[in-house]
C-alpha cells in the first residue's frame, strides 16, 4: 500500500545505493548477515511497498530480495561514491523513457530504517520548495535519505564526471537543500553499519528486542 501523499509515488523511484567498497568493514557490508538476513534485505523489506520500481546500485554480484519490481545496475561512473550511484539511477531513468520525476535515495547498510519514517518524510515535502530533500534528526542531517529531482541530472552529471564531485554534503549545500525534521525515536534509525564492531552492536540491539 502506498502512503506517500504529498507526492505522487508513481513520480518516485526508490533507488538503494549499495556500491560502496566497504573498506572499513572489509567486505561487502550489503552483503553481510544480521540474525541471519543479508543486510541489504532490511532495507528492501522497508520500502518494497513504496515505489513502483525499486533500482540497486552496486557494481559486485550480490544477494538480495526477488521482486519483479526489483533490478539491479552497476554505476555509470566507478568510483565516484554515492553520488556517483545517485547520478547512475538518474541516467537509468532517462536512458530508459521512464517518467519518474525524482529519485528517492537509502543506503544499505542501516537495518532499523522504518517505512514510518518515509511517510512521515514524504508527507512532510512540499514539492514546489526545492529539487533535493534530506531527512534530518537529532541535529544530524542524513545525506543518502534524500528525495532528488531528475532535473539535477545535468548538473550533477557535470560536477560528478567533469569536475570530479564525490561529497554528497558538499555538493547538496551548493546546489541547495531543504531538510525534513522527523522523529527518530528511541533506536536510531539511521545508524549504519561501518565496523564489524557496529555489526555487533546492531546484533545486541535486536537481542534486546526479541
Amino acid at each position: 500500500m502506498f502512503y506517500i501523499l504529498r507526492m505522487d509515488h508513481n513520480n518516485i523511484l526508490g533507488v538503494v545505493l549499495a556500491g560502496g567498497q566497504s573498506k572499513r568493514f572489509g567486505q561487502d557490508k550489503s552483503q553481510v548477515r544480521l540474525q541471519g538476513t543479508v543486510m541489504i534485505d532490511y532495507i528492501l523489506s522497508e520500502i518494497i511497498d513504496e515505489f513502483p520500481e525499486i533500482l540497486i546500485v552496486s557494481n559486485n554480484d550480490i544477494k538480495f530480495k526477488k521482486a519483479k519490481h526489483i533490478s539491479k545496475i552497476e554505476d555509470y561512473q566507478k568510483n565516484a561514491g554515492p553520488l556517483g550511484g545517485v547520478l547512475t539511477a538518474m541516467k537509468w531513468v532517462k536512458d530508459n523513457n521512464k517518467n519518474y520525476k525524482w529519485i528517492s535515495t537509502f543506503p544499505s547498510d542501516t537495518p532499523f530504517f522504518k517505512k514510518k519514517l518515509l511517510h512521515e518524510f514524504f508527507n512532510n515535502i512540499k514539492p514546489n520548495d526545492s529539487k533535493l530533500f534530506f531527512i534530518k534528526s537529532n541535529n544530524t542531517r542524513h545525506n543518502i535519505f534524500g528525495l532528488w529531482s531528475v532535473e539535477l541530472l545535468d548538473q550533477l552529471e557535470d560536477d560528478v564526471v567533469n569536475k570530479g564531485e564525490r561529497k554528497v554534503e558538499t555538493w547538496a549545500d551548493k546546489v541547495g537543500v531543504s531538510t525534513i525534521t522527523i522523529n527518530a525515536g528511541d533506536t536510531d534509525p539511521f545508524f549504519n553499519i561501518n565496523t564489524k564492531e557496529d555489526l555487533a552492536k546492531a546484533e545486541d540491539i535486536l537481542n534486546q528486542h526479541d
